[in-house]
């Protein structure tokens, strides 16, 4: 595995000087010890979380906390966050102008951050950051990333459909990718590819502590491409693995790698037409990423990348654990 103790390194910093920032009951709502079940709950939907929300931290602390997902995940990914946490007080408003119940609710200061262990070198410990949809876990051990899913980010509007801010988008690159992908298949490969005339309505692998691939479907694999679709599908691939840091996220793609591209496989259900509702799922033997839009008038997205072994770093924890002892002996 790629050593990644310098992302863990300033990760562990950033999480400190957040920690060390926050009085006693801040911190005992913050902190959980890592054996903890709570470690393995995460949701995208709108609802309260464990942990200590941006809405009780203090200017400072708040400002602790942007460094910690600065240390956490890509510069791109990020802006990606704050942008989708910024969206809560747009969609409030269009909410609250359709005269929709709840509007209320819709609100950047309720995302929870929390840290299972002691962040440090000495023993596993993992941070997240959980809200409407945000949902984002890196896991740390023996001073190295060990794993930074499952990793979650929405979208509501995706594209902000009037007010000052109309015609921003979130998360673009999602559904540009794919549809570049689309582009590069030829007739035969799209029709292996396009799975279903209908997308489902919601991502399938559901939010359990392990992914849920049974619905989810195949499609066309990798091997079966020509050059320049497996080119693209490639590089839809690396823009959800590079939501980590790029140290972390060239430890997961050598994951990938290792695996077998040549049995990945991309499937997209729904019409291929803008703006209506439509899915996609990219399948490996480690791995499943989805895309869903189609709430809103196929303006709602979410989108998740997850380690089918990995979620919470868990595979590569137990060799870890596993040659710890065999150190002993």
């Amino acid at each position: 595995m790629r050593p990644t103790s310098t992302v863990a390194g300033e990760l562990a910093t950033a999480v400190r000087t957040w920690l060390d920032g926050l009085d006693d009951r801040q911190r005992d709502r913050a902190t959980f010890p890592f054996e903890s079940p709570e470690r393995f709950v995460w949701a995208y939907t709108p609802g309260e979380r464990e942990g200590l929300p941006i809405s009780d931290m203090r200017p400072g602390q708040r400002a602790a906390a942007v460094a910690v997902l600065g240390a956490a995940a890509s510069a791109r990914t990020a802006g990606e966050i704050a942008a989708v946490i910024a969206l809560e007080t747009v969609l409030g408003e269009l909410e609250r102008a359709r005269g929709r119940s709840g509007w209320e609710q819709r609100d950047p200061g309720r995302y929870w951050f929390a840290v299972f262990g002691e962040p440090g070198p000495a023993g596993p410990w993992s941070w997240r950051v959980g809200g409407h949809h945000v949902a984002i876990h890196v896991t740390i051990a023996d001073g190295n990333v060990i794993g930074t899913t499952p990793s979650f980010l929405g979208a509501n509007p995706a594209i902000v459909p009037s007010g000052p801010f109309a015609g921003t988008r979130t998360l673009p690159g999602e559904e540009q990718l794919a549809r570049g992908l689309l582009g590069e298949l030829t007739t035969t490969e799209r029709h292996v590819a396009v799975v279903d005339d209908t997308a489902p309505a919601d991502i399938l692998t559901g939010i359990g502590r392990h992914a849920d691939v049974r619905s989810v479907p195949i499609g066309i694999r990798h091997a079966d491409l020509g050059g320049s679709g497996r080119v693209a599908l490639e590089r839809l691939i690396r823009h959800y693995v590079d939501r980590a840091r790029p140290a972390v996220a060239e430890a997961a793609w050598d994951r990938i790698v290792v695996a077998g591209l040549g049995d990945v496989t991309f499937a997209w259900s729904g019409p291929a037409e803008i703006g209506r509702g439509h899915y996609y799922a990219v399948r490996g033997p480690n791995f499943v990423v989805e895309y869903d839009n189609t709430q809103n008038g196929a303006n709602h997205v979410h989108t998740v990348w997850r380690e089918l072994a990995n979620d919470w770093g868990e595979d590569l924890l137990a060799r870890h654990l596993s040659s710890g002892h065999e150190a002993e002996r």
